[in-house]
């Protein structure tokens, strides 16, 4: 089993972290396998999903040999807990709350904790978070993260929230050891029309985007 160090080397080293946030759990599996296909393997299915446990398991289960995959929305050291014994190998909380890294370091595995201002991302990164997650970024952008890591250049941070094709070059420039893809990957109309082979070639856009930025 793969401690917590090597984990979170695996998702800094792809730059990437896929987020499955879908209507029904029927569409967890193929999108997650579609996502994998396009080369994207950290994969993370949000607790907002009806059954999200239930489709976490099926996603360790069936992928969990060929990708990393984690539980996003996780908002409490119960849920944290709950999610690991799914099969999480890395949690995910848009909030900053200290409990979750607690219990997600109890069963060695990486967490980012959620963090929107300067002072909130320190606090997430004194309490042990291995990835700050700065969410939403979409209305701050990759500047707002260079101003961040300017006086705190020790925060490893991971932004969600506005992070697409165009944008991505310019997070990862701004200092960003990865970034969290959603609504730009798996977007409503992937979904709506299952078209799984867009995804697929969205999600390998993505990582040749993120390779050809870090060059």
């Amino acid at each position: 089993m793969a401690s917590r160090s090597d984990i979170s080397a695996r998702i800094a080293e792809l730059g990437l972290v896929a987020i499955i946030r879908t209507p029904t759990r029927d569409l967890v599996l193929p999108a997650c396998k579609a996502i994998i296909k396009g080369g994207l393997t950290v994969v993370e299915v949000t607790m907002t999903v009806p059954d999200a446990l239930i489709a976490l398991r099926e996603m360790s289960e069936k992928f969990g040999a060929q990708a990393l995959i984690g539980a996003g929305t996780i908002l409490n050291a119960q849920q944290c807990h709950a999610a690991i014994d799914a099969g999480a190998e890395f949690i995910v909380t848009p909030i900053t709350k200290p409990e979750i890294v607690v219990a997600a370091h109890q069963r060695d595995k990486p967490v980012m904790l959620g963090a929107y201002t300067p002072t909130e991302a320190q606090l997430a990164h004194e309490a042990g978070a291995d990835f700050i997650k700065i969410f939403p970024a979409d209305k701050l952008g990759p500047g707002y993260i260079k101003n961040i890591r300017a006086p705190l250049p020790h925060l490893r941070v991971v932004p969600t929230g506005g992070v697409d094709l165009q944008t991505a070059p310019e997070f990862l420039k701004a200092g960003c050891v990865a970034l969290g893809v959603g609504s730009s990957l798996v977007s409503a109309e992937i979904l709506k029309n299952k078209n799984w082979a867009e995804l697929t070639r969205v999600s390998a856009e993505f990582v040749r985007v993120v390779r050809e930025a870090r060059k």
